[in-house]
């Protein structure tokens, strides 16, 4: 028998294999190495030359296949001891020379080797609903916070951020921020406070954080780091510093209430008042100043503080951590709103993973159990073979697409597949039943046509349906929404009538 393929068989075929181009990663198909997702700004390796998108290929000449090599090399690199050490970083296109106490300030993951971009769910991170409190968010308020928040998350330096506004069926509007890697205690300590930062003498205000007052922030090199570790009572505290370089404005400012100080009677080579330095109207250090700044104009100012821990190790990290929190703050400013964190969730990349292949594997077995039945109901085996095909190639195409959107692959995107595949099986086995149907004079164009009418029934009334997941349980079940909309679509205008048209060829 000569197979005769119509024009809906090969508009089948040509999108499905549009839809494993749009998959397959094929530049990284057979690369290795890490790719830098992220590099501080003005850090050692940002000044360097390393960027993000970068691939990493080995490190001192030792091969970098993947992240576990990559982290292994780092960890038996460097140590506590503030000691510089040379690294050599190789790139596919480039060598990198960096000297640095600590590993450099860079963000990498394994490489993929597909297009599909994985939502938190399956990559791991936390993820959380942030309102204003005691404020109702306008849309345009809910932008400009969405601004600021992004900016002050890319410069503390994680990679993979979603922060995007939502909205749920009361017009309530919300930011979702989702960040990979990162533990809830992590986030809500970023986006939880205000982050107000105010420099006083005395009464006065002499600068704020954000870019009205603040030009540059130093974050590497010799005028910013951790500096020194000593024991006391209960433990380990630490110190660091950073220089912060003033406006003019805010340089002339300081120039103005320093001028109407007096000396410090009781310590020799500094002024009667100190800079105290609030965040969030709290008191963090006080500095003192120094009696050659008495009524001069300066645009560099030395900030102090500190972190502490039981052990040294623990001092140190609390005081990396302060300094780098104290430092984003000085350089994006303060949210414009208090905020309140309606819910906060995380996830592990193990825990997306699990779920990931038992998704996987109830897909396959409830596309095989559909083949069993057909199989069972009909008792023709060549009518087993096109819901096998379509099932799978189903599946394929929503991901292509999904791929070629950029749409974020998560737990609720993957279910409206599986709704999709669902609905999709439906659909097959009513163009079996009616081309399968005896004792009627329609020939199999006008059952196959009356089945189409059915078809198109149920996908109109599933479309209409899905919308308003859209915004329902603020944006949360978008995934599920799209996907679902995606798969059904692809059904009733591509692969259901490349079914239809197997089927006849299969009768006939």
């Amino acid at each position: 028998m000569k197979l005769k393929f119509t024009w809906r068989i090969w508009l089948w075929i040509i999108v499905l294999i549009l839809a494993i181009v749009s998959i397959v990663n094929f530049p990284n198909l057979f690369q290795k190495g890490v790719i830098i997702k992220s590099v501080e700004q003005n850090s050692s390796a940002f000044e360097q030359g390393l960027r993000a998108n970068q691939i990493i290929t080995a490190i001192d000449g030792k091969s970098v296949t993947n992240l576990q090599d990559y982290s292994n090399i780092m960890q038996n690199k460097f140590n506590l001891s503030n000691e510089k050490v040379k690294t050599i970083i190789t790139t596919t296109t480039n060598e990198y020379i960096i000297y640095s106490s600590k590993p450099p300030e860079i963000t990498v993951s394994d490489l993929s080797k597909t297009n599909i971009k994985t939502g938190l769910d399956l990559s791991g991170g936390a993820r959380a609903l942030v309102q204003a409190k005691n404020h109702k968010l306008t849309k345009q308020e809910v932008d400009d916070l969405v601004d600021v928040v992004s900016n002050r998350l890319n410069v503390y330096g994680f990679s993979d951020i979603t922060v995007r506004a939502v909205s749920d069926l009361q017009g309530n509007n919300f930011m979702l921020v989702e960040i990979a890697g990162a533990t809830p205690k992590e986030l809500e300590n970023l986006i939880s406070q205000q982050g107000k930062f105010e420099a006083k003498i005395g009464n006065e205000t002499v600068f704020i954080g954000g870019e009205r007052d603040i030009t540059s922030v130093a974050r590497s090199g010799q005028d910013s780091g951790v500096y020194s570790c000593n024991q006391v009572t209960d433990g380990y505290f630490c110190n660091f510093r950073f220089t912060v370089y003033l406006s003019q404005a805010a340089a002339e400012r300081q120039a103005r209430i320093t001028s109407n100080l007096t000396l410090n009677s009781t310590s020799s080579g500094y002024l009667s008042k100190t800079l105290d330095l609030y965040l969030d109207n709290n008191l963090v250090d006080s500095l003192q100043i120094s009696e050659n700044l008495k009524g001069r104009v300066t645009t560099q100012v030395s900030i102090q503080g500190g972190g502490s821990g039981p052990t040294k190790a623990d001092a140190y990290n609390s005081a990396q951590e302060n300094m780098n929190k104290l430092q984003t703050i000085l350089i994006t400013g303060s949210l414009p709103f208090q905020l309140e964190i309606v819910k906060i969730d995380t996830i592990s990349p193990t825990l997306g993973g699990t779920f990931t292949k038992y998704i996987l594997i109830s897909g396959v077995l409830a596309i095989l159990s559909v083949a069993i039945i057909v199989f069972i109901k009909y008792r023709k085996l060549k009518l087993v073979i096109p819901p096998l095909l379509i099932c799978t190639s189903e599946i394929i195409i929503t991901l292509g697409v999904a791929a070629f959107v950029r749409q974020d692959l998560d737990l609720p995107g993957i279910a409206g597949i599986l709704a999709a595949i669902g609905t999709g099986i439906d659909d097959q086995i009513v163009v079996l039943d009616e081309a399968e149907h005896k004792g009627e004079s329609l020939n199999l164009k006008q059952k196959i046509k009356r089945a189409f009418t059915i078809v198109m029934g149920a996908f109109l009334t599933s479309a209409v349906s899905l919308l308003p997941l859209l915004w329902a349980g603020a944006g949360l079940l978008k995934g599920f929404a799209i996907m679902s909309l995606i798969g059904i679509s692809i059904g009733v205008f591509i692969t259901r009538r490349a079914f239809a048209d197997m089927v006849g060829m299969i009768e006939e």
